[in-house]
């Protein structure tokens, strides 16, 4: 099997579509001689925030010394990105070597797996080869459910922010989102949340009780912004300061927040981890098409935002850090997505907007978006691809102007690839 193969095999036809449940991974695992089972886990849910909060935690415990497994989705440029050791995506040569492992497994089960069971039991394998001391866990979507949850008792689980996302799902209301998520904590472990609303907080506490977990809430209170430049940022914590951080934007102060009180609780269970692990691995984090600067000339700035939350902090970012400048929009978007919410406050920032296509069976085609976008006034130019739309952005933008492109993850690899 080559690398291509391994990966058609991955995203074929068969695999496809999101079927809540447990039971297939559990007993692809159970086939795979249970590789989850010796491995220990950070348990990542939340609507937004889960990826950047479960990198800087891989980086500190990197830095830290451990072995550390990371597993995030979806991926921007390679789907070797998905599962991580110390930094460094899967091998394409040890990909092969584990789907050729997994894949008759999966074959001789009545059940067949979805694609986002077998990459997870794919990546449990990869961790339990490579001997990693502690695995980031990023839930895809929900927790209790999702196939990530197969795990036993994690060292500890983290809750970043809730919101409305997957409703049809994960239920209506936020209290509902936050009953499935709270699921991934488990008999006596540590329990770490990103504030919320009183009512969200009170069924993650509930289930705390329930299973005798510890709960630590990120103190948001106690965060002091001291500095911010498109180069990054400083904050005070509790007892530290001047922490530097690369990632952008207030709701990374507080995604920053929760990773400290999580190395806290892991150090007081025995976890070697020193201040200058956690400084070291917060200011050198990287996490891809999060309001991330790809050039300065003109400045151009990528955002895979789509969901309300990450608009709110997307308008907060602008409002922030290009306050007063002529913005061109470059956007695409998924067809099933609330363009409401994407896009009636952004718009109020636009000179103007150029639509493109994602590269995704379920997008909105640029024309329709351009016909949708025109109601806020501005002027829309749709374009062919997304070559011809990060060019003609720039050309829009000069050399004083800003280019924003956001709307979908699935686009931002190739808007990158053009921009820089």
């Amino acid at each position: 099997m080559t690398y291509v193969e391994a990966l058609e095999y991955i995203h074929s036809v068969s695999w496809k579509g999101s079927r809540p449940g447990l039971e297939r991974t559990e007993e692809l695992l159970r086939l795979m001689g249970n590789p989850e089972k010796k491995l220990k886990f950070i348990h990542i849910a939340g609507t937004n925030g889960k990826g950047s909060t479960a990198s800087m935690s891989a980086n500190i415990l990197m830095d830290a010394g451990y072995t550390t497994g990371l597993y995030t989705s979806p991926y921007i440029f390679s789907f070797n990105e998905r599962m991580k050791v110390d930094g460094e995506n899967i091998p394409d040569g040890e990909l092969v070597e584990i789907v050729e492992f997994v894949k008759p497994l999966a074959e001789s089960m009545e059940d067949k797996p979805t694609e986002f069971e077998l990459v997870t039991c794919i990546a449990f394998e990869f961790f339990k080869r490579r001997c990693c001391d502690i695995v980031c866990l990023e839930v895809g979507m929900g927790g209790e459910l999702d196939s990530t949850n197969v795990i036993e008792s994690p060292v500890a689980a983290v809750i970043v922010n809730i919101g409305l996302d997957h409703t049809e799902v994960l239920g209506d209301t936020v209290e509902k989102i936050a009953e499935t998520k709270s699921k991934i904590i488990k008999d006596n472990t540590l329990a770490v949340i990103y504030r919320n609303t009183l009512s969200v907080e009170a069924v993650i506490e509930a289930r705390c009780l329930e299973v005798n977990a510890e709960l630590v809430k990120a103190d948001f209170d106690a965060i002091k912004p001291v500095f911010a430049d498109l180069d990054g940022q400083v904050m005070d914590y509790k007892n530290y300061k001047n922490l530097k951080m690369s990632l952008l934007g207030a709701h990374q102060l507080k995604n920053t927040a929760v990773v400290l009180e999580l190395m806290a609780g892991l150090v007081s269970r025995g976890w070697k981890i020193s201040e200058e692990n956690i400084r070291r691995g917060i200011e050198t984090v990287v996490w891809q098409g999060r309001f991330e600067v790809v050039n300065h000339k003109p400045l151009f700035i990528v955002d895979g935002g789509h969901n309300p939350q990450c608009i709110e902090a997307l308008v907060e970012n602008v409002r922030e850090y290009l306050g007063g400048r002529s913005l061109v929009i470059l956007t695409g978007v998924l067809a099933d997505k609330d363009f409401e919410s994407m896009y009636s406050e952004m718009s109020k920032f636009a000179s103007e907007f150029v639509t493109v296509t994602p590269p995704n069976p379920r997008a909105l085609g640029s024309d329709e978006l351009k016909k949708y976008l025109e109601r806020f006034g501005k002027s829309v130019t749709a374009c062919e691809t997304i070559s011809e739309g990060v060019e003609l952005a720039k050309v829009k933008a000069g050399e004083t102007g800003v280019v924003l492109a956001y709307g979908s993850l699935y686009m931002v690899a190739d808007i990158e690839k053009y921009a820089k």
